[in-house]
């Protein structure tokens, strides 16, 4: 009955995420792993094999429609500018957070590079939700921070992807499949969704799903990490969603519904928070190395592209959450690092989805 228990509180947690989300304004990710942290040091509930997998698959899901969440025309109109900023914003933090975690909090190289990777990202959920609310999304502003994001999440997928891949005839034929599957898929899509379109038994999310599920197989089967394919995949079927907005929307409930809670409620279920207490300076200093990395590398390119609104865009470039709970997660599924690192990592992951964002949203916000 152990199962059946886990599944009731998990769903009861997500339900209750949802509706505190809406109350308090926050975005469902951040409060489903609050809930998570409390279920997991306060409740006792702990994950379970199926648990990891369906939250291994929603990691991938994630990174997927990140990818087809992007605007390709938007992307190419600020092709030069963004790919400079987002640039900075990977790098900066990425090689910051990594030296101190090697030379000052004393980790050994793995888990410095998985610190490093997990607080280099902004989070395209928060971003993607600010801009929509102000809204910004449609404004060169917007367009600039969402063509940037997306360049700063590729470079974290494929830091995460470069550094903990394994050569082998598994990796090559993993390459290989990849590489058809993102050239096939947005071929096939046009005559799959004229075809079979519009279904109550949905083919296309199946048919998405089933390529997923692929990339998860071959990853596995080379040791590596299906992230930066399924982030590619999903910009090269951007295109299709754009034209089928009514099934992006409906392929946007079946994961939000179903399969992320799982990721982000077990995510928090991992935070020891009495490890975060032993550690807070430590966790602290995580935080304010990545912010300040952010501030460092993203501000003086922001200020010669969007001289006005600066401190915004770095501000929300300085965000963090989805590809962050996905490094982390992997680096302790893996063994990379342990449950205190994971802890303090995603702890301070938390507080860069929320902190930048509200001194964003209240202090320089652009006026449009």
């Amino acid at each position: 009955m152990e199962d059946q228990w886990i599944a009731l509180a998990v769903s009861a947690l997500a339900l209750l995420a949802s509706v505190v989300s809406v109350e308090l304004g926050l975005s469902i990710a951040i409060v489903e792993i609050i809930l998570g942290v409390i279920a997991g040091n306060v409740l006792g509930l702990h994950s379970t094999p199926w648990i990891d997998f369906l939250a291994s698959f929603a990691g991938i899901l994630l990174t997927f429609l990140a990818g087809a969440e992007v605007d390709l025309s938007l992307m190419r109109e600020k092709a030069r500018e963004s790919i400079i900023i987002g640039l900075a914003s990977f790098l900066t933090p990425f090689l910051a957070v990594l030296a101190f975690c090697y030379y000052i909090a004393g980790w050994n190289l793995q888990a410095s590079l998985i610190g490093g990777i997990t607080l280099s990202e902004t989070s395209v959920a928060v971003v993607y939700a600010v801009l929509v609310e102000t809204g910004l999304t449609r404004t060169p502003i917007g367009k600039m921070i969402m063509s940037s994001t997306f360049a700063t999440n590729f470079g974290t997928a494929a830091a995460l992807s470069l550094f903990f891949t394994q050569p082998s005839l598994w990796m090559l034929a993993f390459v290989l499949f990849s590489a058809t599957l993102i050239v096939v898929m947005p071929r096939l899509q046009p005559w799959f969704f004229q075809r079979y379109g519009n279904r109550v038994t949905e083919p296309e999310i199946k048919g998405a799903f089933a390529a997923l599920f692929a990339l998860m197989f071959f990853a596995g089967m080379a040791k590596s990490l299906a992230v930066l394919p399924a982030l590619l995949l999903g910009l090269a079927v951007a295109r299709i969603f754009v034209k089928h907005r009514e099934e992006q929307a409906r392929f946007r409930v079946v994961a939000f519904t179903l399969l992320t809670p799982f990721f982000f409620i077990k995510s928090g279920m991992g935070i020891s928070l009495s490890d975060v207490w032993a550690n807070l300076g430590l966790m602290l200093a995580l935080f304010v190395v990545k912010l300040g990395a952010k501030i460092g590398g993203v501000l003086p390119q922001a200020r010669r592209y969007v001289r006005g609104d600066a401190m915004y865009t770095t501000l929300l470039l300085g965000t963090g959450l989805t590809f962050g709970n996905i490094a982390a997660l992997w680096g302790l599924n893996a063994g990379i690092i342990n449950s205190t690192q994971f802890s303090l990592l995603v702890t301070a992951v938390i507080l860069s989805a929320v902190i930048p964002a509200i001194i964003a949203q209240r202090h320089f916000e652009p006026k449009y």
